[in-house]
């Protein structure tokens, strides 16, 4: 029995720290080392569940390649469960500018493989049945296996996902929106239409985050701030925060916290890991409830 599954999301990032953002057109800058590590939202929410204590599975594609390989590692250092196909298109990766406020721009490449969903809806099914809570990553192979793992999904487990940079239109993310408890998406692009976007998902709680803004909560029918909580140290790469935030709101509900309570938890754990550089999280960093 696992405490959180997590469907999708895994890939590497390349982060190199810029002298700001955006960068100057010249011939060349000079930069801090570059660094290749685990990344991308599915990765974040295993490493934070992890460290905060949860028993983590996650199932998904990587590439037989290099990057593959640094995924594979570093979930070999958790001894997180993972269940993993091989994807001919390549491991998923992300170049993300940091800049010295360890705010950061992120250059995705999703490596769309197409084809039929890589695993069987019946082999996901027998996992998402082990475990307490699911988290889907947006990714295209998770999408094409919703309609098929809608039954089991509705049956007693929490479910959530994170819409990340959605726009509250495009029809691509609706799925996963409609098929989850909570969402969790990106004020950075909803602007103003985030209530009216709130309102079309309930009765499920949204989670409209804000970064350094903290967030809001919409929950029947009202909305709430979540202040953000302040960094125990300097602010060092904001990679991750998100899914962070998301591993810890799962946490505390799954220990019994109200929704209020789970997001201002949310928000100490997503403040400690911007003390971090990179995802894997050393023993003692994340707070515990």
């Amino acid at each position: 029995m696992y405490d959180l599954l997590v469907i999708g999301g895994l890939g590497v990032d390349v982060r190199v720290r810029v002298p700001g953002l955006p960068l100057p057109v010249v011939d060349s800058v000079t930069v801090d080392p570059i660094d290749l590590r685990i990344g991308n939202t599915g990765a974040g929410v295993v490493l934070a569940a992890h460290a905060l204590g949860l028993r983590v599975a996650v199932v998904d594609t990587v590439g037989a390649d290099p990057a593959g390989d640094v995924v594979r590692a570093a979930l070999g250092r958790t001894g997180v469960h993972a269940v993993l196909a091989d994807d001919p298109a390549g491991t998923r990766r992300s170049v993300n500018l940091v800049d010295p406020a360890g705010q950061r721009m992120s250059l995705y490449d999703p490596r769309p493989s197409g084809g039929p969903p890589p695993f069987p809806a019946a082999q996901v099914a027998e996992l998402v049945r082990d475990a307490g809570h699911v988290h889907l990553s947006i990714m295209g192979w998770v999408r094409d296996l919703l309609p098929a793992l809608g039954d089991v999904l509705g049956e007693g487990v929490g479910t959530s996902t994170d819409l990340h940079d959605w726009d509250g239109r495009n029809p691509y993310h609706r799925p996963f929106a409609e098929v989850a408890e909570l969402v969790l998406v990106s004020g950075a692009a909803l602007g103003d239409r985030a209530p009216v976007v709130a309102a079309s998902l309930a009765p499920r709680p949204v989670l409209v985050t804000r970064g350094a803004d903290g967030a809001d909560l919409y929950l029947d029918g009202g909305v709430s701030r979540v202040p953000a909580a302040v960094p125990s140290g300097p602010v060092v790469d904001t990679n991750g925060a998100g899914d962070a935030f998301a591993a810890g709101l799962i946490a505390a509900r799954l220990g019994g916290a109200t929704w209020a309570e789970a997001a201002g938890y949310a928000a100490r754990v997503a403040a400690a890991a911007c003390t971090h550089d990179g995802m894997e999280y050393p023993p003692g960093l994340l707070p515990r409830r």
